[in-house]
């Protein structure tokens, strides 16, 4: 393929952070929303979840415009800045999190037609999983076609997955009732006061603004390298317009406590009890559309981080490896059967989606942190701004918040996904030892990584005891 074939314009780019980004989050965020606080506290979980993310779009921005040389954005920045084995960890972190975060639209999906299809339960019976298995082979194999293919694809189904969901916003606005709205704006009923409602949102905000650093991952696709910037912010911009609406406005037509028991997807319920069994089937036909392309962009993302890696000798050297149409089959092959494997698994799970969502966002914290750390690192000792010294300060700022905010998530999201991350991370680790053994390096050049190592042996010795004896419930 020629090289100027595999270039993406602004547009494309842009609709791969909007594809990445609006997949099955979205739909779920009304209940989960009434789930934990009302209209006051949804506020405020936006206002700190959408400048924080912000600052670290920003920061996402910055870095790919001064370090040009850095591609696969998530996973370069954390090893440039930190060595190695924790360049290794955020690699695997992000795509381990990634392939999770597939598993839940797959359970999404079959949670969706369990609705009209009573067999599909709630998306983990034995049918449900049978038909995601096929879908996921169905994906693997176009995506082996081509990846301009299937981003050209997911441009088009971008376009598509909005038109339902603006559709939904329109219509709860013209039936907007603000003497609910304000009953509802403490959160009557719950718990805890508004810090803790708050808190307890964080980790689905993480979910829906995952995709945000889409157009990262793929610089290395990019017409131009200032579109990656452009890209991240526009598309940062729409989504976290649309996330905002379509949590709010449910307050203003039905009960909040009425919401937080509806089935997921809830979009589809509450657009149902408005105005009839049509909005249902009306969203959740958008769903399926919506989720099918954040898979499709996911699965492009999962397999470009893994292969990136393999190019830098931090994954094994078989996964480095391309087809004929360009596409990093053996990258590809490892994800897939990693998400066979975990929708396999919802088979014994209460709640999977709730797991899978939060589990997902879980395993982005820390990737998501050592970005901005780094963007800290290159502020604080004056890297790259030789030219542009006056920029210096701005960024900066920018930076210190992006790293606060993702600290906050980290405690945010609690003690229990940390020590369930660990037990991906301690086996994950297998294939860091695999490459160091290949490029015949030490496996551990410094003593912090041997401590980060041994922190994570620890968390997944402590994971799986809380799962045996029923501390932690999956």
């Amino acid at each position: 393929m020629a090289a100027t074939e595999k270039r993406m314009p602004l547009t494309q780019l842009t609709a791969m952070v909007v594809g990445g980004m609006v997949g099955a989050g979205i739909f779920s965020l009304p209940r989960t929303f009434a789930n934990a606080t009302g209209p006051l506290g949804a506020v405020v979980a936006w206002l700190i979840a959408g400048s924080g993310m912000y600052m670290l779009a920003r920061v996402f921005q910055s870095l790919a415009e001064r370090k040009p040389d850095l591609d696969a954005g998530v996973y370069a920045y954390a090893k440039a800045g930190f060595g190695d084995y924790p360049g290794f960890l955020s690699a695997f972190g992000y795509w381990i999190g990634s392939c999770i975060g597939n598993v839940s639209y797959w359970v999404l999906i079959k949670s969706t037609l369990g609705a009209f299809f009573p067999i599909f339960g709630d998306g983990n019976t034995v049918v449900a999983i049978l038909v995601a298995s096929i879908g996921i082979w169905l994906f693997h194999f176009m995506i082996l076609r081509g990846i301009q293919q299937a981003a050209l694809i997911n441009s088009v189904v971008t376009v598509a997955k909005v038109i339902p969901i603006l559709t939904f916003i329109v219509i709860l606005a013209f039936s907007f009732k603000s003497s609910l709205f304000h009953l509802n704006f403490y959160g009557g009923g719950l718990e805890g006061g508004i810090f803790e409602q708050v808190k307890a949102t964080m980790l689905v905000t993480v979910f829906v603004f995952l995709g945000i650093e889409g157009a990262s991952v793929y610089s290395r696709y990019a017409k131009e390298r200032g579109d990656v910037g452009k890209a991240t912010i526009t598309g940062f911009i729409i989504v976290t317009s649309l996330m905002v609406l379509v949590t709010l406005l449910p307050y203003a037509v039905l009960d909040r406590s009425v919401v937080a028991e509806m089935r997921q997807p809830s979009m589809a319920a509450v657009l149902e009890a408005v105005v009839g069994h049509w909005g249902a089937i009306f969203v959740s036909i958008g769903l399926l559309v919506s989720v099918l392309g954040a898979y499709l962009a996911w699965s492009l993302i999962c397999a470009e981080v893994l292969f990136t890696a393999a190019k830098t000798n931090d994954m094994p050297s078989v996964f480095a490896g391309e087809n004929k149409n360009k596409v990093p089959a053996a990258a590809l092959w490892l994800t897939n059967i990693v998400v066979q494997l975990i929708v396999i698994t919802t088979y014994w799970s209460r709640d999977a989606f709730s797991l899978m969502l939060n589990l997902t966002s879980a395993m982005s914290l820390i990737p998501f942190f050592l970005v901005a750390s780094y963007g800290l690192q290159l502020t604080k000792r004056a890297e790259t701004y030789e030219h542009r010294p006056q920029e210096r300060t701005r960024d900066l700022i920018i930076a210190i918040l992006a790293t606060i905010y993702t600290a906050f998530l980290l405690y945010a999201g609690g003690i229990k996904f940390i020590v369930l991350s660990a037990v991906l991370y301690a086996p994950g680790s297998a294939l860091y030892f695999w490459s160091r053994r290949e490029q015949h390096k030490p496996v551990f050049s410094r003593l912090w990584d041997r401590i980060l190592f041994a922190l994570a042996v620890i968390g997944a010795v402590v994971g799986i005891y809380w799962i045996a004896t029923g501390y932690i419930t999956i």
